[in-house]
């Protein structure tokens, strides 16, 4: 369920930094080799400059430190064609780890705990990848786990 590309939906999230719990999408980006998931945590809300087009793909604006990668709304990004309803973006700078322990004990069930998506299409996730690895916000460590 864990692999790179899967889109799921946790309703209701639990924040690993004490933030209020909410429904959230949720992309695994990486699965390290001691089990610790590398994630984005897809958000409608635009954090972007005032005027800033919103276009499909990378975007970065080293000025402003951000880094995101834009969905368009209604553009089909999994296998499956599911596409997102709002404009969606993942901000470099909120990419997070959490331990696949913590992970399968909040969620232990499909179907009630969370919803398998789908899995983006192999295009989308690369163009995510290189887009992270690429940023001047992305942490190094981060950079590093998924360049490898």
């Amino acid at each position: 369920m864990y692999t790179p590309g899967k889109l799921l939906y946790f309703d209701p999230f639990y924040f690993t930094n004490g933030s209020q719990s909410k429904p959230k999408y949720f992309l695994v980006l990486k699965v390290t080799a001691d089990d610790v998931v590398l994630a984005s945590l897809p958000s409608s809300k635009n954090h972007l400059p005032n005027g800033q087009p919103i276009i499909h793909g990378c975007l970065e604006i080293p000025v402003a430190c951000i880094n995101c990668y834009v969905f368009e709304a209604l553009r089909p990004i999994t296998k499956c064609g599911w596409s997102f309803e709002l404009d969606t973006m993942l901000y470099g700078n909120w990419l997070d780890d959490i331990p696949l322990s913590i992970l399968q004990s909040n969620y232990p069930k499909e179907g009630v705990d969370y919803t398998i998506i789908g899995e983006l299409t192999d295009i989308e996730l690369q163009s995510i990848l290189h887009c992270f690895v690429n940023s001047a916000t992305v942490k190094r460590k981060y950079k590093k786990l998924l360049a490898s």
